[in-house]
């Protein structure tokens, strides 16, 4: 077990380590608490696996491409070739801004694709992969407000202080009136969210769709016209996965 903690701790820190093509042995080492002897065999045992690789004239360590070759195995199985891709695509040609899907991990929301308008020199970039408290933003809201009563309740207990807890659950309550959630420079200043909740055919709750705009000088007509797209989509994507329930 130590090993493979050790091992999750070397790819956490090359996958946070976005700046830069990879790290020398040195700053691992550093970055993992381990003597450079003991990185050096771990290390090789990951290279062995593919789990990651070193150029060979730099010496640099960076992430293998085990991860992506796996990564896409995973992307398969959620069906966006053939279903959810091809809606986001039409919404970013229909509303010209940025969209994307996430998905709630525990705690956090993970953002696992992203289709950016071609046209819009203005994008809001959120990585994909990138992993965002539940309680931020508007996707995640939605997913909050939609999602099964107790896992909603688990996750505002963990990341919602005692005293913004009621106000919180009051927000929640409307976006599930609503069918839609928004968000105003929660993560990036200048910029907005609006976001809608994806059900299978059991009604489940398996991610949100959202949309990412500028929103200086936006208009109250521009604002409703996104929040109608968002719910249609979102809708749209739902019924391909199999929902019947609007």
């Amino acid at each position: 077990m130590q090993t493979i903690d050790r091992a999750m701790q070397v790819i956490k820190v090359l996958a946070e380590n976005t700046s830069k093509k990879g790290l020398p042995i040195t700053d691992l080492s550093k970055e993992c608490g381990l003597p450079v002897s003991t990185m050096h065999r771990l290390l090789q045992s990951m290279k062995k696996h593919g789990l990651i690789q070193q150029d060979p004239d730099s010496k640099i360590y960076s992430m293998g491409n085990a991860w992506l070759e796996y990564g896409l195995q995973m992307y398969d199985t959620f069906d966006f070739v053939g279903l959810i891709r091809p809606e986001m695509e039409n919404l970013m040609h229909e509303v010209e801004e940025s969209i994307y899907f996430s998905k709630p991990i525990g705690l956090e929301a993970l953002v696992i694709e992203r289709i950016d308008c071609p046209h819009n020199p203005i994008r809001i970039y959120d990585q994909l992969g990138m992993r965002i408290p539940m309680n931020i933003g508007a996707a995640n809201k939605v997913m909050l407000a939609f999602m099964a009563q107790n896992e909603t309740a688990k996750i505002i207990n963990s990341l919602v202080p005692e005293v913004e807890k009621g106000e919180f659950s009051q927000i929640l309550s409307e976006i599930g009136i609503k069918g839609y959630g928004e968000s105003h420079g929660e993560k990036t200043p200048g910029t907005s969210s609006v976001a809608a909740p994806v059900f299978n055919h059991a009604n489940e709750l398996v991610g949100a769709i959202s949309i990412g705009y500028v929103n200086f000088s936006l208009s109250e007509e521009r604002q409703s016209f996104l929040i109608e797209k968002v719910i249609e989509y979102g809708k749209r994507i739902s019924r391909k996965l199999g929902n019947k329930l609007d």
